[in-house]
């Protein structure tokens, strides 16, 4: 599915639950795709736990570019891809969530879209070795429950539990939560269930 958004085309592609109990929106990283392990496991868990689950596109990804620019203007994309999705799935209860860069776009636009509650993986709390720089702000600031799952070998660091309404860090894992991504499905379906 084609959206058009304010800052160019994104693309969703939306698998189904029969009986749909929760809408869960999904988007990458800067330089990652919609097929990466962790976010393909949470799609097939989610899907069997009974979400419909649509894995965006974002459209600075689809123009080809790396970086997803300002984020005010990424965030102001995601809010039209999240409103078409919201008009073809009415009624359904919201989650929204995505890897890395994903995760921060979720936080910071929750409140706006309406979502219940965000995921949020391999949050990149800050620039790999800038501590100094933290994006905890954005986790605090989501404004509804945020499930983080982090590895503990990720080199943008370990959001604070306190920043969350539940962290989970994965031993072993680094940035791409790819050692087992199956783990992360589970766990992310597991706390769906409190929103259908």
């Amino acid at each position: 599915m084609e959206i058009t958004t304010p800052r160019g085309p994104a693309r969703a592609e939306v698998d189904e639950a029969a009986r749909a109990g929760l809408l869960l929106v999904l988007t990458h990283g800067s330089a990652g795709t919609v097929d990466a392990p962790d976010l393909l496991a949470v799609r097939d868990r989610a899907l069997a736990a009974g979400a419909t689950v649509a894995r965006v596109t974002q459209p600075f990804r689809l123009a080809g570019a790396r970086a997803p620019g300002s984020p005010a203007r990424q965030d102001e994309a995601w809010e039209a891809v999240v409103a078409a999705l919201r008009e073809r799935y009415p009624g359904l209860p919201l989650v929204q969530g995505g890897r890395s860069n994903g995760a921060r776009v979720a936080c910071r636009t929750a409140r706006a879209v309406g979502a219940a509650a965000v995921v949020a993986l391999a949050f990149p709390l800050h620039p790999p070795g800038r501590p100094e720089r933290s994006r905890a702000d954005e986790l605090r600031g989501a404004g509804v429950d945020v499930l983080v799952i982090n590895g503990d070998r990720d080199p943008f660091g370990v959001p604070d539990p306190a920043d969350a309404a539940e962290l989970v860090v994965l031993p072993g894992e680094g940035h791409d939560l790819k050692k087992d991504p199956v783990v992360v499905g589970e766990t992310v379906a597991r706390w769906l269930a409190r929103y259908m």
